[in-house]
């Protein structure tokens, strides 16, 4: 056997399902084989193209892509893909992709089968794992709103639906229901559908009518119901019961009752869509109803995740997430504690006001005041309705500050003149404390109330903070002190003990102070966006940093938070609590590349802040 062959037959004997072949078998296999390179962005295998080939990732990575354009995996060295139309399929149900410079081992379709029939093991494994990648196919598709809303009713009808017949009393029926836990129970003869009964006709027509509950049940129900066939959309079927006012819609396929589906059974499919959380924020009339909310959103920002959304797509779930909550415990504390005294604008700080929530984030929220503003007589109600808001997101999900920089915090309430002053300190005497708030308040959002009070301080300060320079320098300081986690030869430094050891912080090292380096380039040109990656690239329009330093900040900013939210939404999956802890011996080698780039990055441009800034001791 050749070196080449030799390494080829090393490299397979550590994979499943090859590693469970007999020597001889093993032996035999890289003779088989050929090798095929092939460039980052190629398609490998296009959906509906007839394949011949198992394919074996030596190096490199693979996306497999659904009908519909959803990313269904990312496969890099040791993995496979190819086998679904070896295994009965005539055409490829996917799309092969190669998204880095891939070296692929290729075994024909013959070599594959024979190999197969020898060793049974090696067809339950690719068998079982195209039956994954099928399920996993699935389950996206059914996250989409947009798809999930043409989801056929058959795919999630409730079969053999509880039923009577027509000679049964009102008392069996009820007690029917009892019995089986439902709402609704159906009145069929010989499979067909004479009628509806529903707790709103036992309710109205029998509780408050006082009816003869030894009477037939068809004195009750709804006779000849609307119906519906089960390839019905979910879409259309919203619509019908919304139009007649009902909660129910029987199935009937060819004269026959199949099924039911509930306003409810639809609804449940949108759960995992922002659009439909955010709504079901809305209906909830208690601070208690709104409990573990946030949390809810975690886990629907988990999902969107695991689907391949982007950083910047789910902080931005995240966001109006929170941002809605938030707005809807406002409502619920002006309804508590009466209509406010004077205007005022509840504001959002930090990656709130940044729309840039990760699954890991706290509140940070003030309010702004109208001049008419009086302590003495106004104090009160906005201490209270504070109180209520901050606490009222705790137990959401959203965990007080540990800073305390929160509009319960009596320092945090303040007058439009007053935030203005306090700005204007900030800006021209730039202590440590100063500092510390400028992180924080130059990401000052309003997203209830007369947010004209919270644009015009924003505006107000950014004015202020162009000329600072002395405040830039501090806070080019700050920036340049947020040191990556890299040491001699590119080396990624990790924690060597404590809670966290053999891992690095994503955050502390990295996104910090990339959003740092954002904030103080959009000062110092006048930029009054609040976002990092608008921050970056205005300021490179306006000159506050070159083009290629803000793109790369932006890349590595985006693939950072990438790496992070891909870490905690696996950790809400362990239910761990979410932190910016990853230790890199778990991430594949070219994840590690791209984190070391990004540190990288993130130091030449820290350097270079020495010279415009003329930051010491850097």
């Amino acid at each position: 056997m050749t070196v080449e062959l030799e390494e080829v037959r090393e490299f397979i004997a550590d994979l499943e399902p090859f590693t469970r072949l007999p020597e001889v078998e093993l032996d035999a296999l890289p003779a088989r084989m050929t090798m095929e390179y092939v460039r980052r962005g190629e398609d490998i295998i296009r959906r509906g193209a007839v394949n011949d080939h198992l394919y074996i990732i030596r190096s490199g990575a693979v996306d497999v892509i659904g009908d519909d354009g959803l990313l269904l995996d990312r496969r890099d060295d040791g993995r496979s893909f190819g086998y679904s139309t070896l295994l009965g399929e005539t055409e490829s149900k996917y799309t092969m992709t190669a998204v880095e410079d891939s070296l692929l081992l290729l075994l024909p379709r013959a070599e594959f089968l024979a190999l197969a029939e020898r060793n049974p093991d090696i067809l339950r494994f690719y068998s079982s794992q195209s039956r994954r990648i099928r399920a996993a196919a699935e389950e996206l598709r059914g996250d989409s709103s947009s798809d999930v809303l043409r989801t056929k009713l058959g795919e999630f009808k409730i079969p053999n639906p509880v039923s009577i017949a027509p000679t049964a009393t009102i008392r069996e029926a009820a007690e029917l229901m009892e019995q089986h836990k439902v709402s609704s129970l159906l009145i069929t003869s010989d499979g067909q559908l004479a009628g509806i009964v529903t707790d709103r006709d036992l309710r109205g027509r029998v509780v408050a009518q006082g009816l003869d509950i030894s009477l037939p049940v068809t004195e009750i129900m709804t006779p000849r119901p609307r119906t519906v066939n089960s390839e019905t959309l979910a879409f259309e079927a919203m619509l019908i019961m919304a139009e007649m006012r009902i909660h129910h819609l029987p199935i009937v396929d060819e004269g026959q009752l199949t099924g039911i589906v509930t306003t409810a059974d639809v609804m449940r499919l949108l759960r995992h869509d922002p659009i439909y959380l955010t709504a079901e924020f809305s209906r909830r009339n208690s601070a208690e109803e709104l409990k573990d909310a946030y949390s809810q959103a975690s886990e629907v920002a988990a999902r969107f995740i695991e689907r391949g959304a982007s950083a910047e797509e789910t902080s931005g779930i995240m966001t109006i997430a929170a941002d809605s909550l938030a707005r809807r415990l406002l409502k619920l504390g002006e309804e508590k504690f009466g209509a406010p005294p004077v205007p005022y604008t509840f504001v959002v700080l930090g990656s709130q006001g940044r729309r840039e929530m990760g699954l890991a984030s706290d509140q940070d929220n003030a309010l702004v005041l109208d001049n008419s503003y009086k302590e003495a007589e106004h104090g009160e109600y906005f201490a209270q309705l504070s109180e209520f808001v901050c606490q009222g997101l705790h137990t959401a999900g959203q965990i007080l500050c540990p800073g305390d920089m929160m509009a319960s915090n009596p320092q945090w309430r303040m007058t439009r003149e007053q935030w203005i002053d306090t700005f204007h300190h900030w800006v021209t005497a730039p202590e440590p404390d100063a500092l510390l708030h400028a992180q924080t308040f130059f990401d000052f959002r309003g997203i209830h109330g007369d947010t004209e009070l919270a644009d015009f301080v924003h505006n107000n300060a950014v004015g202020l903070a162009r000329g600072a320079r002395r405040m830039h320098a501090h806070l080019a300081a700050l920036a340049a002190r947020r040191e990556p986690p890299l040491g001699f030869f590119r080396g990624l430094v990790v924690d060597r003990s404590g809670e966290y050891a053999n891992t690095l912080n994503v955050k502390k090292g990295g996104t910090a102070g990339i959003v740092q380096m954002a904030r103080l380039f959009s000062l110092s040109s006048g930029v009054t966006a609040l976002g990092t990656r608008q921050r970056l690239l205005e300021s490179a329009a306006a000159g506050g940093v070159s083009e290629r330093g803000a793109n790369d900040l932006v890349d590595a900013f985006d693939y950072l938070n990438s790496i992070t939210l891909r870490h905690q939404a696996a950790q809400l999956r362990e239910d761990t609590v979410p932190d910016y802890n990853i230790d890199p011996n778990k991430l594949g080698k070219m994840d590690r590349e791209h984190l070391r780039d990004s540190f990288q990055i993130i130091k030449g441009i820290q350097n270079a802040l020495a010279t415009k800034y003329l930051v010491r001791n850097i």
